[in-house]
């Protein structure tokens, strides 16, 4: 089932009036699949979210959803295979959660909109994949940000739609709702066999969840394929423009810009360790060296961005004497040694000898 496109798009342009915001977009989405937007603010992201699910017209092109034309289905026929989660806020008169979800089931019910006992039931199980049963009953304008969103999210599954679309779902979430939310939408394609197309600033997100990423920059689609193809450094140092700073492709995580200046600071790291340490020398404006540290260690990157200096060995090689002397060379220029480290392995007793001989200089040194 994931090698069938479900919605296609060829030579689309979506935009607002007369004004193109993307132009030329062609892309398909898989049901089974989660595919993932993203790019910098004002790229144009929930405007093709907007448009894919038929709330702005489109200035050019067509888009295809299971073989049929989109703006051939009538409103009711699009609300049962289609659902859309926005990130702005929606204003209820007096409605509690419990009946803005049931709100999802208005494409089911006649037209007076009375539920049947199959429909409360959706009700009551989109509440509980959401973790949000207990605010059933609570009135919607009185739930946080983050609660208002995963209850919108069960208004969606309650529609039990083919195609899931979200602008920005982690918006407003703390980090433990934001994991879960991660985790329906993981249950929801596996489990319903759902394609579900999607905004995200959350760059670690987005290389964690989506099966396919399509970045978007200067008007157009710029580039797509697996979070492994396009998540990389240098490329998304250009999508966003970043000059201060960097992203770590392989574990995806930010880093501020490091401290310049004389180092009066060498941190001996390893294991990660270190980390806090080169984290709390960069609020405190600390130009620091690092080392010796293996290029494979989960904190070289880190003191990568951060040190003026890194002396490092390379993978799974015993620290040697060589890189030991080009840091006791660096460790000589700074008045003090910071050393995380409880126990050295065969592997960094150089970094023992290093610490050693700092002692032994009367050199300061401390643990953090």
């Amino acid at each position: 089932m994931k090698n069938t496109s479900y919605l296609c798009a060829q030579n689309v342009t979506v935009g607002y009036g007369a004004r193109a915001v993307v132009e030329n977009i062609a892309l398909s989405l898989r049901r089974g699949c989660i595919t993932t937007l993203i790019g910098a603010n004002g790229s144009g992201k929930s405007t093709i979210l907007k448009s894919f699910a038929r709330q702005l017209p489109l200035l050019d092109g067509e888009i295809t959803l299971g073989g049929r034309l989109l703006g051939r289905y009538t409103a009711a026929e699009l609300a049962r295979k289609t659902a859309m989660v926005m990130t702005g806020r929606i204003h209820t008169e007096l409605m509690t959660c419990g009946e803005v979800v049931a709100t999802g089931r208005y494409p089911y019910t006649g037209r007076m909109g009375f539920l049947s006992a199959l429909d409360k039931e959706n009700v009551r199980q989109a509440l509980d994949m959401v973790q949000a049963k207990e605010l059933a009953d609570i009135p919607f304008e009185d739930v946080s940000d983050g609660q208002r969103q995963r209850v919108m999210l069960a208004r969606a599954i309650c529609q039990e739609p083919e195609l899931l679309i979200l602008d920005e779902p982690t918006s407003f979430l703390d980090i433990r709702h934001k994991l879960e939310l991660l985790s329906i939408l993981e249950e929801l394609v596996r489990q319903k066999n759902l394609a579900v197309f999607m905004s995200l600033h959350e760059l670690d997100l987005a290389q964690k969840i989506s099966d396919t990423v399509i970045c978007i920059k200067d008007g157009r689609v710029d580039r797509v394929g697996a979070p492994e193809e396009v998540l990389e450094a240098s490329y998304i140092a250009k999508l966003y423009g970043i000059d201060k700073g960097s992203y770590h492709a392989q574990l995806g995580f930010l880093e501020l810009e490091g401290v310049n200046g004389k180092p009066e600071v060498f941190v001996i790291g390893g294991g990660g360790q270190a980390i806090p340490v080169y984290h709390r020398l960069q609020r405190q404006h600390v130009a620091f060296y690092a080392g010796v540290i293996h290029q494979n260690d989960i904190e070289y990157p880190v003191a990568k961005a951060l040190a003026v200096k890194v002396v490092s060995e390379q993978a799974f090689e015993p620290v040697s004497a060589a890189r030991a002397q080009e840091a006791w060379q660096l460790l000589c220029t700074c008045r003090r040694v910071i050393c995380p480290a409880a126990q050295f392995g065969t592997g960094n007793m150089e970094n023992y000898r290093l610490l050693a001989r700092a002692r032994e200089a009367g050199i300061a040194v401390s643990n953090s």
